[in-house]
């Protein structure tokens, strides 16, 4: 059994809420700029004050709406500004922030509602509330849904006006830390949602051993902008962080325009999950081909991953140096102004990166930091950062958490970060929490205090064989091609390993006109194209080079359509809901054996 802690002297006042700073920053640092807020096309600044005064005027809509202290207020919205200044309003009006992903579908949004007994949702516009009226009209708790787009902010201020900063100095006074400050609900790869409750001293200690572990990230005076889902206790960590920490922060879910918004917003840092890295390295693969530069992008590619690796060793010869500044010019310098020119690295989450694209970007300028954690550990269990940085590893536990590796591989968690137990749900929390220590179904090791995740418990395929085998990093490898989208290995139980692939609708345009092709020709005939297929049996042969015989891919199938959100195929996050995926693509995985 291995073990490893980084020690902390981190304490939390018992009275200590996330409300604090904010208040302090009006009261000592008025025009402190605090966020950049999108309005007419421009970027405007929003200081501590400006924010701090809208927070306190939805917070007494909130409590002329009938909101007591602990009453559930449920966010159903993609990432925008409006979601930050409602979650503060409902933590300044002592109640208790629920997040409902935009995408969610109706039976996903019916049982969090009628779980966490929600007494006011606030929609993002008519097209989420048409989606989900049925829902919302039957929720039994539920006593009104305000719309962001019918200026849902302006009217909870209107019915407010009469509320005197006393309410909100009484509420606050009676806060403490271990109070809820939002339920976030589990993805549910693996049966029905569960509530992970996180208090404001879950939130408050993560953001200061963030701070401590990712250091320059998140200093005063630099900025950010968030796409991710607020839903995501990612996304949500980092606005709490930019806040406790003077970070500038923007919100953005002009997904489709993200790289316009990147460059004109030039952040500091970038956070996101892997499958944003792998399509930014994906999309610049392409492109290169596409414009007949196919070569000197995979030559830039081998050199930016050698001078990572060479990095590490603290051994860069003459020939390499030469090399890496050659592409510096030609390619890499084009990456980093492609996301402003002034990104200085970047943090990943939610899933693994892969080591290769680790020292893609690192050799590149711009060293993305990847990092570990769930919901019920208020994200970041693990970082690396400029300091203590191994490619293909999570990193080392941030201050104050402690590892374990049980005897079977499973990484067991303890610290002030962790949650204290699932919403009215105890069977789960008695089986999660044990013994002073989280289990989190994850496979993993130590090496030198650095954490490695190799798998989950539940997603091991056992062959026929006996074999055991961690889909992971078949996938992984995978998907690092150009047309590659998604990837499923199966083989539970079966004689071998397999796996289905979908192709992606942005890289096929380029590949269609590089072969003369028609450019509408529907995916259907491309998943059964020759050509498309030999690109794809090298991508498996990549991936099958990495892992024993035993564990390698003997058949693979091309899908005719892609796993998406809105099929329930992926999560929010865009990982693989397997349980889904193997039920509706039954007779795809059982021609692989037949």
């Amino acid at each position: 059994m291995q073990e490893y802690a980084t020690p902390s002297d981190l304490t939390i006042d018992d009275k200590a809420t996330l409300i604090d700073t904010i208040l302090r920053y009006r009261a000592e640092r008025p025009t402190l700029p605090l966020f950049k807020r999108r309005s007419s096309g421009q970027w405007i600044n929003v200081t501590a004050k400006q924010f701090t005064d809208e927070v306190d005027a939805v917070a007494k809509g909130l409590i002329a709406s009938g909101i007591e202290p602990g009453d559930r207020v449920a966010i159903l919205s993609s990432t925008r500004y409006e979601w930050t200044v409602l979650d503060y309003a409902i933590w300044r009006a002592a109640a208790t922030t629920v997040a409902i992903y935009e995408t969610s579908a109706p039976d996903q949004v019916k049982w969090i509602l009628e779980d966490s007994a929600t007494k006011l949702l606030i929609v993002e516009d008519h097209a989420h509330y048409t989606k989900h009226i049925q829902v919302i009209e039957e929720a039994p708790a539920l006593r009104e849904s305000l719309l962001i787009e019918d200026h849902a902010l302006a009217t909870l201020s209107k019915r407010g006006a009469k509320i005197g900063d006393d309410e909100l100095d009484r509420r606050h006074a009676n806060a403490l830390a271990t109070d809820a400050a939002t339920l976030i609900y589990t993805s549910g790869t693996t049966g029905r949602p569960k509530g992970v409750v996180l208090t404001h001293a879950n939130f408050l200690a993560e953001c200061a051993a963030t701070r401590d572990a990712v250091g320059a990230g998140l200093a005063e005076g630099k900025s950010t902008l968030l796409f991710l889902p607020l839903a995501h206790v990612f996304a949500r960590v980092v606005a709490v962080g930019c806040v406790e920490n003077a970070v500038m922060l923007g919100h953005t879910n002009d997904i489709p325009h993200l790289i316009d918004d990147l460059a004109v917003f030039r952040p500091n840092y970038v956070l996101s999950v892997p499958r944003v890295f792998e399509k930014v390295y994906n999309s610049a693969k392409q492109k290169a081909y596409d414009g007949g530069k196919g070569n000197i992008f995979d030559k830039a590619t081998a050199t930016a991953i050698e001078y990572s690796k060479a990095t590490e060793s603290g051994k860069i010869g003459l020939g390499l140096k030469l090399r890496h500044a050659i592409f510096d010019k030609l390619v890499y310098g084009k990456l980093r102004a492609a996301l402003g020119g002034q990104c200085e690295g970047a943090i990943s989450g939610g899933a693994p990166l892969g080591a290769r694209l680790g020292h893609f970007f690192r050799g590149v300028g711009i060293p993305v930091y990847e990092g570990y954690g769930l919901s019920e550990t208020t994200a970041a269990v693990t970082a690396n950062n400029d300091e203590y940085q191994r490619v293909g590893s999570v990193g080392r536990p941030v201050p104050g958490v402690g590892i374990r590796i049980a005897d079977d591989g499973e990484v067991l968690l303890r610290g002030p970060v962790v949650f204290g137990g699932y919403w009215q749900n105890p069977a789960a929390t008695a089986d999660a929490l044990r013994d002073g220590w989280f289990h989190t179904g994850d496979i993993g090791k130590l090496e030198d205090g650095y954490l490695y995740i190799t798998g989950r418990k539940k997603e091991l395929i056992v062959t026929a064989g006996g074999k055991n085998v961690s889909p992971a990093q078949l996938e992984d490898t995978i998907r690092a091609h150009p047309l590659v989208s998604q990837c499923l290995v199966v083989g539970d139980n079966k004689p071998f390993i397999g796996a289905l692939i979908t192709l992606d609708a942005e890289a096929l345009p380029g590949w269609l006109e590089r072969h003369h092709l028609p450019a509408d020709t529907p995916i259907g005939e491309l998943a059964s194209n020759k050509d498309i297929y030999a690109e794809i049996d090298a991508a498996v042969a990549e991936a099958n080079s990495k892992v024993s015989k035993a564990e390698a891919i003997k058949k693979f199938v091309i899908l005719d359509t892609d796993f998406t959100i809105e099929s329930g195929e992926l999560t929010p996050t865009l990982k693989l809901k397997r349980n889904v995926i193997h039920e509706a693509q039954k007779t795809a995985i059982a021609d692989l054996y037949t």
